[in-house]
């Protein structure tokens, strides 16, 4: 796939990162960006989550990728991992930041899901020149852009001394929301997460708790993202909330092929998710 070079400074989702330290003045990309800018939430957490931080990432995800927030995470295992696929899952746009090359994916054992991250409208993102390998101080320095392309950051599990923390203290300094889940305080891996909170982080319980404060305009009636019953359906639906509404281009951009493509709108007219305007233009209904 190709590798796209860009300064975030002239491309419209891009230049939020333009305003934070040590503002990268290149970033790598393969995929697809998303053309304006949209809420975006970064979140990130233990690489060893137990089940209660598996289950509350997962849905935080999802959730979010429902009102049509873009997930941001570091596709290392974990949280990162389950952040990614929850978003994917509700047919929603989910970013990777890497510590290294986009031309390698690290760890090795997320290609499939770095794969459908592509196949979904997602991006593949660093700020170092392709051939570069993953080093421990890239780790860190990357924290930076995660946050950095963030409006806020969810902490769904971390210890006292999680790396974790390297990417809240890059969101104070830039001046994200930062959002912590609560947990149990005789659970090692909430210690962080509890910690946050006494610092002054925002406690939540869910995806609508970030979004009062972030976004509110994606709590009105009907904003959450209506979620198709198979792959094509939830793209064609990413696809015209993200404002293509020609037939021709969710076609195209769909990827499918056509009597998939076909089969899957007309049904989505038939549910009374999507409806025609006429002239082959479709919108949400």
């Amino acid at each position: 796939m190709k590798i796209n070079a860009i300064t975030p400074v002239n491309h419209n989702y891009l230049q939020i990162i333009d305003t934070i330290a040590k503002s990268p003045k290149k970033l790598y990309f393969i995929g697809k960006l998303p053309e304006t800018r949209r809420c975006t939430v970064a979140v990130v957490g233990s690489r060893k989550p137990t089940n209660y931080g598996r289950e509350v990432t997962y849905k935080l995800a999802y959730d979010l990728a429902r009102y049509g927030v873009v997930v941001v995470s570091g596709l290392a295992l974990g949280v990162d991992t389950i952040a990614h696929r929850g978003a994917l899952d509700a047919g929603g746009i989910t970013m990777a930041v890497l510590a290294n090359g986009v031309d390698t994916i690290y760890p090795a054992t997320n290609k499939g899901l770095a794969s459908d991250i592509l196949d979904n409208s997602g991006a593949i993102i660093s700020e170092y020149l392709p051939g570069t390998e993953a080093r421990i101080f890239r780790f860190l320095e990357r924290n930076r852009i995660i946050s950095g392309l963030s409006d806020a950051i969810i902490v769904t599990e971390a210890a006292t001394r999680s790396g974790v923390l390297s990417t809240v203290m890059h969101a104070l300094e830039q001046g994200r929301e930062v959002f912590v889940v609560p947990g149990n305080i005789t659970s090692p891996l909430s210690a962080g997460c509890n910690n946050l909170i006494k610092q002054g982080a925002h406690p939540i319980t869910c995806a609508e708790d970030v979004l009062e404060i972030i976004a509110p305009d994606l709590l009105k009636p009907q904003a959450m993202l209506p979620l198709g019953n198979n792959r094509t359906e939830s793209i064609i639906i990413e696809l015209i909330q993200s404002g293509i509404r020609d037939g021709d281009k969710l076609y195209k951009l769909s990827k499918v092929e056509t009597s998939e493509f076909m089969q899957a709108i007309t049904m989505l007219e038939i549910s009374g998710t999507i409806r025609a305007l006429g002239g082959n233009q479709w919108t949400i209904k």
